[in-house]
């Protein structure tokens, strides 16, 4: 049977549709782990990766544009790439948890909620993390799917149709034409994954500014700080009831927040020194892993691990695609071209970011003066570039571009006043 093109519907899921949106960005930092494991041991490093290496490559996907990567990262000129996506399906054994998701109009299939491009630059090493919002309106390339079928190329459409149309290549496909950014590696993750992962890893704090109760998702929580994990955590990360407008652009802000908490534990000894905590981790995180064949490599990952272990808080920065507002439908946006090729200029420059964003009651989070975590003022709310960096290597992001460092401190702006 030759190739046919077929175009299957994505499901609107907005206002009181239960859209669980699991949060790949865990993923992010599991090969740092990885680097605790190669420094606490040839030996056990030699049997633990090639055990994980086993279960990743069971079910690795080729992408497109990694058929001639070099065999060291430190060859990859401008740094690299990775790609992670969020994907929730109806898994047996969490399925109790979500409601209507798994009884619904809706259940069947696996849907995307959260695609994340990662880049790790070149020395010195920094790392960017940019959100691209799933109600974004992009061009689709042509993709083949599992079956072999072809769907067509699309001018325009809901970005998490990708991977309804061809998986975890397609999603590559489209975010490497929007970007203009090679994708060299991509993993995606269920939401069971994510509950497995922050058990794993024994939660993750958080800060609300005030308290989130959001009827959607189940999460009730008082404002202050708390140590989420599991269903908590995963309901924290995919509430967009309970944040900000109820956007899903105010849940990104939220997601990010509780990256920066997750990237500031695992980098401080409290979770690097832990050797089994490590171990434990990766091998839970890829275990619950789709994985690309490049990332599948166990000595890549341990490259990637080293490459990043190491990078301050300051570099470590979450963006927001900018967007705006789609002329044809409220609840769908479109990318701020001018402004993301002010922000592809700067990473690709290898500049130091400085978001210049002002949050606002909108926002799904709030900046906050650690000290006695209420909102800052509003000169303050400017993420501060590193002293030792040099005029020349910062650069002050457009103000249309939300997101902040993990040096920075930032707390749920919940629903609740």
């Amino acid at each position: 049977m030759s190739p046919h093109t077929r175009r299957r519907r994505t499901i609107a899921r907005h206002g009181q549709l239960h859209s669980p949106g699991p949060v790949s960005q865990l993923l992010t930092f599991i090969a740092i782990g990885l680097a605790v494991v190669l420094v606490s041991g040839f030996g056990v490093v030699s049997y633990i990766v090639y055990d994980l290496s086993s279960t990743v490559s069971a079910n690795a996907v080729e992408l497109d544009s990694t058929e001639e990567l070099p065999p060291d990262i430190s060859e990859y000129e401008g740094g690299f790439n990775m790609l992670l996506t969020g994907v929730d399906t109806c898994e047996e054994a969490y399925a109790q948890y979500f409601g209507e998701r798994c009884t619904g109009a809706d259940s069947e299939g696996t849907l995307n909620d959260v695609n994340l491009l990662l880049h790790v630059s070149e020395e010195p090493r920094r790392i960017t993390v940019v959100s691209l919002p799933r109600d974004m309106m992009v061009p689709i390339p042509e993709c083949e799917d599992a079956e072999g079928d072809v769907h067509s190329a699309m001018s325009k459409q809901q970005i998490n149709t990708a991977y309804t149309d061809g998986g975890l290549n397609c999603v590559a496909k489209t975010v490497s034409d929007l970007t203009g950014q090679e994708i060299q590696f991509a993993a995606s993750v269920t939401f069971g994954g994510v509950i497995e992962i922050t058990n794993a890893i024994g939660g993750v704090e958080v800060c609300l500014a005030s308290p989130i109760k959001d009827r959607y998702t189940g999460l009730d929580l008082a404002a202050g700080n708390h140590v989420i994990e599991g269903i908590t955590a995963l309901q924290f990360l995919r509430t967009r009831h309970g944040v900000g407008d109820g956007s899903d652009l105010g849940r990104i802000g939220n997601q990010q927040q509780y990256m920066s908490s997750l990237a500031r534990k695992l980098i401080s000894g409290e979770t690097l020194g832990n050797v089994p905590m490590m171990l434990k981790l990766a091998t839970t995180g890829l275990d619950n892993v789709e994985a690309s064949t490049s990332l599948a490599d166990p000595m890549k990952i341990v490259q990637i691990a080293l490459a990043v272990k190491s990078v301050p808080f300051e570099d470590i920065v979450f963006l927001q695609y900018p967007t705006f507002a789609d002329p044809a439908d409220p609840n769908r946006v479109v990318p701020d071209k001018e402004s993301a090729e002010a922000m592809w200029n700067a990473i690709n420059e290898n500049a130091q970011l400085q978001v210049t964003h002002q949050n606002t009651e909108n926002d799904g989070v709030v900046v906050t003066d650690p000290a006695t975590q209420t909102p800052a003022d509003a000169g303050a709310e400017a993420a501060t570039p590193d002293p030792a960096a040099t005029p020349e290597n910062v650069v002050a992001l457009p103000d249309t571009i939300k997101g902040n460092s993990a040096a920075q401190q930032t707390c749920s702006n919940g629903n609740v006043r």
